[in-house]
């Protein structure tokens, strides 16, 4: 019989592309989102898709009997803005894996996925720009991101004991920045690749030759594409490695650097407008795939500006279309 799959946060950004690269191969899939479903980024009408809240324990207990693997990919997210303004929501999206995790043992699930961030990382070891890559054992001793971050690192311990307890299979990915086609580009929860090529694009429309830029642009991150997170995330899945591992780029860049590149992309040179009172987050973050490439033989493969091409070309022409971009999140 063929395996069957939970993907939670399926309406996402993430999820959604997770959910089509599994259908090309022979597994069942069952989606489920707390968005309704007109609002997901990608609904597929051959999949089993459910709207509801995963906060609820009997939703979750619902959703998965008679599951093999699940997907948790759920959570309440967005850009340094949304995390920095919305703690207590993004801490609440405990509940989603506490109770998928219980709702596991109940239904017997095989192996459980966990989506956590590069957020749970020890923020001393971020105060510079052009940070050394982190390393999984940078997360302790434990000083996250506040939030969010607590959120995630909690999470990863939960996943961990019930593995230890209840012999329930997790894998966990720490996400380095995700970015890429059909995820959000305005409304608030955008992150910066996404959140840049709109303002350029904007400006480059409406004949205007500045742009805003949080912070003073010397802060810096690395960005992974989605089709690297998707490949990243299904080779870590189906390894035999069950403590959490990088799932990000190594390419770290200044976000000024970051403008240089998508000006290039648009054909056009902006002045920029530094807002230093905007939420900055870490002075500077990057991934170390040391782990990765030796536990799971994964590394990523598109460069920030060959994805950033793609990215922009997406955008522009949504812009263009007058497309609404304002859904509930980029993961869930």
């Amino acid at each position: 019989m063929k395996k069957k799959i939970l993907i939670c946060g399926a309406g996402g950004f993430i999820g959604g592309h997770l959910v089509g690269s599994f259908l090309k191969e022979d597994y069942d899939i069952v989606c489920a989102d707390v968005k309704p479903f007109h609002n997901w980024f990608q609904y597929f009408e051959n999949c089993k898709n459910f709207s509801l809240d995963l906060k609820d324990y009997n939703n979750c207990l619902k959703i998965t009997k008679d599951i093999d693997y699940i997907f948790n990919m759920a959570c309440n997210m967005g850009g340094m803005g949304f995390i920095e303004n919305n703690k207590t929501e993004c801490m609440l999206s405990v509940l989603i894996n506490t109770n998928l995790l219980r709702s596991s043992v109940e239904n017997s699930i095989k192996k459980y996925f966990f989506s956590s961030s590069a957020c749970v990382y020890n923020s001393n070891k971020q105060n510079n720009s052009f940070v050394d890559g982190l390393r999984e054992d940078d997360a302790y001793p434990a000083a996250p991101e506040d939030g969010y971050g607590w959120e995630k690192l909690f999470s990863e311990r939960m996943c961990r004991h019930f593995q230890e307890d209840f012999n329930l299979e997790t894998r966990v990915a720490r996400y380095h920045n995700v970015y890429g086609p059909t995820g959000t580009y305005d409304g608030g929860r955008e992150k910066a690749p996404a959140a840049l090529c709109r303002k350029i694009i904007n400006a480059k429309l409406s004949s205007n030759n500045t742009i805003d830029v949080w912070g003073d642009g010397e802060q810096t991150r690395s960005f992974m594409f989605i089709d690297d997170c998707i490949e990243g995330t299904k080779k870590l899945f189906f390894s035999e490695y069950s403590d959490p591992i990088n799932i990000g780029s190594e390419e770290q860049v200044s976000i000024n650097q970051m403008i240089d590149i998508i000006e290039e992309i648009a054909e056009i040179k902006l002045l920029r407008n530094y807002q230093l009172d905007k939420p900055l987050g870490v002075r500077g973050r990057s991934s170390n795939n040391d782990l990765a490439r030796l536990k799971i033989n994964w590394d990523t493969t598109t460069s920030l500006k060959d994805g950033l091409k793609k990215t922009y070309k997406w955008i522009f022409d949504e812009i263009k279309k007058g497309t609404k971009n304002n859904k509930f999140s980029t993961r869930y």
